[in-house]
């Protein structure tokens, strides 16, 4: 092993990369659209990887010793270790190159699919909302250093002078967010192979080494979380397998094990007594752990602030923390609790936020500050950063005493609050009384709700904000769009039509533009998965509804047509998962401020006439905390939430939800005691996996198994629709079952969304014929 050289006091787990300006979005669309080849979006990705190491270390990294991570990726860290290792499906065995190695444009090939090559699927990363691509791992899936372009950007940024750290998925952690391959035997799991990758591992670590890396990252946030479906022995004998390997191996880089997004508890003595050479611990998390003997040969690192959430972070407390935790850790260093990955760049662009509301904020590169003072004061002396304690708390105190962040009003409401307020009429008397005032058919159709947003629409919103349209030709843009998407649904045969929702520039941004207590940024993007990025409001303060939202919308939908419309409006804990929320109170108490200024909406679009109302919680399962012993008391008031904005409608009115990415038969509990009448969910890119779930759990409420992934440029053909449509009723009642895509259209073109859903429709026409229905 290469001598150890001392970890840096002040670091990051990782930061954005998508850039400021979202060079990287743009860069990477504009080579799948064919206008830029592979060398231009290399080369923008080489400038911004450069950009990015020179702003860390004007930030305050050191440049020369492994403070900087190189956490870069072109569209996901944990598709980059399936690469690294060439775990790559043998579908895909046509993009391996003589070398083995899968170049970029096979990469997003295996990202996104292409004819009928269907991608990799799709899920949430632990509890953010972040997304990740999930490898197959089969019992001879083939292991070998198959792409070295993480060993690459650590010698780019040594060319330019800088000793960065390179960072990659542990092997533990990529094993268990693994599926079993298709055809693999039964009761195999991917962390059956941890002796077949290891020496891969081995081999990445050696020539990290020769390359001159004096430090690896490897992120095993899995250690955290007891949400897998291996035994959590299993998950600890991998740990210590896995560390006692790659600690082994001959000169190698030192090794630095993080575990963020929660508390190690029984896997900080197993890294303890491992050969590893430092340790992460989330602190924002997982609170300070006790000390371990082993430990006091290591570098523990210390994750003070957090990298979950925007707020500036309380200085005072965080220098409390680290004097505690060098009483018990000899060698400490400070680092944030998670990656930057899910925060935006700089708030200091955002030049029309409230300059007030500004000062309480922390996004990326303000963090990395935070840290280079935090490091400061741990090398120099806590009076050393004496000012910047005092600014931050300064600033602490003016927001617990602005106007807004507390509402007598509302606090009333809330604690005001009876059983009765969460409680609809037996579902059963719910679905008579719906059946016979919709009149829909067996087997209905419909979509999640958005439809393509083209140039124009997208125009038209930008100048309605920049005043150059007025109000009127504003409206009478949108209106005439909302026409357009009603007549194609009418033509193509749709049951139950949506606005389409050309108003909209993000699911939980339009409604925080309309709700008091939230704040929305210019410039705030954040990565949801690949090219895909959002703009995450700030829910700063006591939320209300200070007017109607949508009922103009859909009431004008309505008139257009005689079919029923679905009004559309984002759940509680969506809105909460998809905004940078509060942390001065606890989440269930926001949930329910939410949740009645919903609930006001929804009382509007039933008096306008809309008899469904769709309230999405796609994030349902995101914030479900990754401890067991947490997760009930999560699931109790997030299901409240949702009955609470939703329980106050007539029989007739149907209730639906929709959960994309949702591993729904984790929380299948928690989503038949939402009580929806109709619940959609992502189902094609698994190809109906979730059919056994429903199945084994006796779910009796509507059901829309998705039969088009939206996330795909895919067009899926009648007959993969039909065998997918005949998978979900061998497992699920007739009655219960809706046809529907994956997820809202919205990121998707009109040539392949018309295409899609004509084969939508024409497959479920042929499907209610073959089973003797009729439509």
């Amino acid at each position: 092993m290469n001598p150890t050289s001392a970890f840096p006091v002040g670091t990051i787990l990782g930061y954005p990369r998508i850039g400021p300006n979202r060079e990287l979005k743009r860069a990477v669309e504009s080579f799948w659209a064919g206008r830029i080849d592979a060398e231009a979006l290399e080369r923008t990705a080489s400038e911004l990887r450069a950009a990015t190491r020179a702003r860390l270390a004007g930030l305050g990294l050191d440049p020369t010793n492994a403070a900087i991570p190189e956490s870069f990726s072109f569209y996901d860290q944990v598709l980059d270790a399936a690469l690294t290792v060439g775990a790559v499906p043998e579908r895909f065995s046509s993009l391996l190159g003589a070398d083995g190695r899968v170049d970029l444009a096979g990469a997003f090939t295996i990202a996104r699919g292409a004819g009928d090559l269907a991608p990799l699927e799709m899920t949430k990363w632990f509890d953010s909302n972040y997304h990740y691509l999930v490898p197959e791992i089969g019992e001879s899936t083939p292991f070998a250093l198959a792409d070295d372009r993480v060993i690459e950007q650590f010698r780019e940024g040594l060319a330019e002078g800088y000793v960065t750290r390179p960072v990659i998925v542990g092997p533990v952690t990529f094993l268990l967010l693994s599926k079993a391959a298709d055809g693999a035997s039964e009761g195999f799991a991917p962390i059956d192979r941890l002796e077949a990758l290891l020496p891969v591992y081995a081999e990445l670590l050696q020539r990290l080494a020769a390359a001159g890396a004096p430090w690896v990252q490897l992120d095993e946030p899995a250690l955290v979380s007891e949400t897998f479906d291996v035994p959590r022995a299993t998950v600890l004998a991998a740990i210590e397998r896995s560390t006692a390997v790659l600690s082994a191996v001959s000169d190698r880089p030192s090794i630095f094990v993080a575990a963020p997004y929660g508390a190690l508890g029984d896997a900080l003595p197993v890294l303890a007594d491992s050969g590893v050479e430092a340790v992460g611990v989330d602190l924002i998390r997982g609170g300070l752990p006790d000390s371990s003997p082993g430990l006091a040969s290591k570098t523990v690192v210390a994750g003070v602030i957090d990298g979950h959430n925007v707020w500036r972070g309380d200085l005072v407390a965080a220098a409390d923390l680290l004097a505690s935790a060098a009483q018990r850790f000899p060698q400490l260093a400070v680092s944030t609790s998670t990656s930057l990955l899910h925060v935006p760049h700089d708030v200091s662009v955002e030049t029309k936020l409230d300059p007030r509301l500004r000062s309480w904020l922390a996004f990326a590169d303000q963090k990395v500050d935070q840290i280079a003072v935090l490091a400061r004061g741990l090398t120099r002396g806590r009076a050393s950063i004496a000012d910047e304690l005092t600014a931050a708390s300064a600033a602490l105190d003016d927001r617990l005493a602005a106007p807004g962040v507390v509402d007598a009003a509302i606090r009333a409401r809330t604690a005001a609050l009876a059983p009765a307020d969460f409680t609809r009429d037996d579902y059963q008397e719910r679905a008579t009384a719906q059946e016979q005032a919709l009149g829909l058919p067996f087997l209905p159709t419909t979509t999640i709700g958005s439809f393509p947003q083209t140039g124009d629409i997208r125009r038209a919103r930008a100048q309605r904000v920049a005043g150059t349209l007025d109000e009127e030709a504003y409206v009478a843009t949108m209106r005439a769009e909302i026409g357009r998407v009603v007549a194609l649904q009418e033509d193509l045969g749709i049951d139950v039509v949506v606005h389409g929702e050309p108003e909209r520039n993000d699911m939980v941004q339009y409604f925080a533009e309309h709700l008091d207590g939230f704040a929305v940024t210019e410039h705030g993007w954040v990565q949801s998965y690949g090219s895909r990025c959002t703009r995450p409001s700030i829910l700063w303060g006591d939320v209300s509804r200070p007017a109607p939202i949508t009922v103009e919308w859909s009431a004008y939908t309505q008139s257009l047509t005689t079919k029923p419309v679905k009004g559309m409006l984002t759940g509680p804990v969506t809105i909460l998962a998809w905004s940078f929320v509060r942390d001065d109170q606890p989440l269930a108490e926001t949930a329910n401020q939410v949740a009645l200024a919903l609930r006001d909406e929804i009382a509007d679009l039933e008096r306008a006439g809309i008899r469904i109302i769709q309230v999405d919680e796609p994030a349902l399962r995101e914030l479900l905390p990754l401890r067991r012993a947490d997760q009930g008391r999560y699931l109790d008031w997030s299901v409240g939430s949702f009955r609470l904005a939703t329980a106050g409608v007539r029989a007739e009115t149907q209730i639906h939800t929709h959960l994309c990415y949702s591993e729904f038969g984790v929380v299948i509990d928690a989503i038949r005691r939402l009580d929806a009448d109709v619940t959609s969910i992502e189902a094609a890119r698994s190809r109906m996996e979730v059919v056994s779930d429903i199945r084994a759990s006796g779910f009796d409420h509507g059901i829309g198994p998705g039969v088009y992934d939206i996330h795909s440029p895919r067009v899926p053909s009648v007959a993969e629709v039909t065998a997918l449509l005949e998978i979900a009723l061998e497992g699920i009642p007739q009655r219960q079952v809706w046809v529907n895509p994956d997820c809202g259209l919205k990121t998707r073109g009109y040539e392949e969304t018309v295409a899609s859903l004509a084969n939508i429709v024409e497959a479920t026409r042929a499907v209610r014929a073959r089973v003797g229905a009729t439509g």
